[in-house]
């Protein structure tokens, strides 16, 4: 959306975030991401999918709660990049469970293709998928360590499969507990969540740091957001966050 190219670094600097490099825009990497999908294609790792959302949906109908589990319909059809069509990346059938240490959550264990399914990786619209993205990104700007929200844990070892099969570099993961509505739905605009308030970047860096256990002083809670991030850094402890997904945020009143 216009402005918000400016206004993204503009919240992050007055929260005190730092970084040391220039705003990458995905719109500039379509041409990595297309390399990066033809590797896919000559290893026999995506194949073409023009199933509908509908069509999808239908086979869901059996169980609606869980996440949606592509079932294979296109694997092995060769009219299926006739007319519109995504791309799916391929899981290898005899393929064990992905498996790795998350800094937060501890031991995480996925079998990706039965909890998953093959998964897109550009979609009909013409799009490259977050997944693929994503990966790419990460290993083009050597990017060692991703800390992220724990509602995109489930997506990790999709992302690992995906590195494995490119060749690029694994980084260490740490998925923090989410901050949710007192129903336990994520935020959202939808939903009116209020935005990040510049001019109050200090009172909720402070309370941010009691919702993740790090039970900031309370004369704290008026200092500026330098000194806050002086005392959290070297006194950021993720051991009292271990398995933690989520924190509900009180009721209203």
């Amino acid at each position: 959306m216009p402005g918000l190219s400016e206004a993204i670094p503009w919240t992050l600097e007055a929260f005190g975030f730092e970084w040391d490099g220039s705003v990458y825009f995905q719109s500039d990497r379509i041409d990595d991401y297309a390399d990066a999908l033809s590797q896919l294609q000559a290893a026999g790792r995506s194949y073409a999918c023009r199933c509908s959302r509908s069509k999808l949906a239908a086979a869901q109908a059996a169980d609606p709660a869980s996440e949606p589990v592509y079932p294979g319909t296109c694997r092995g059809d060769p009219e299926a990049i006739c007319g519109p069509h995504a791309w799916r990346f391929a899981i290898d059938s005899r393929a064990a469970p992905v498996e790795f240490e998350d800094a937060i959550q501890g031991p995480c264990r996925q079998d990706c293709r039965r909890e998953a399914g093959d998964f897109v990786v550009k979609r009909r619209d013409g799009f490259f998928a977050y997944h693929l993205a994503v990966v790419v990104d990460d290993a083009r700007q050597g990017i060692s360590e991703v800390v992220r929200g724990a509602d995109l844990l489930s997506s990790t070892p999709r992302q690992i499969l995906l590195q494995r099969a490119l060749g690029l570099p694994t980084p260490r993961y740490s998925h923090l507990p989410l901050l949710v509505e007192p129903d336990g739905r994520k935020l959202s605009k939808s939903r009116h969540a209020l935005p990040l308030a510049a001019d109050a970047a200090a009172s909720q860096l402070w309370r941010a740091l009691c919702w993740l256990e790090q039970s900031p002083p309370p004369e704290l809670a008026h200092a500026p957001v330098r000194e806050i991030w002086a005392w959290a850094i070297p006194n950021w402890k993720p051991d009292r966050l271990k398995g933690i997904r989520e924190r509900r945020l009180p009721p209203a009143g």
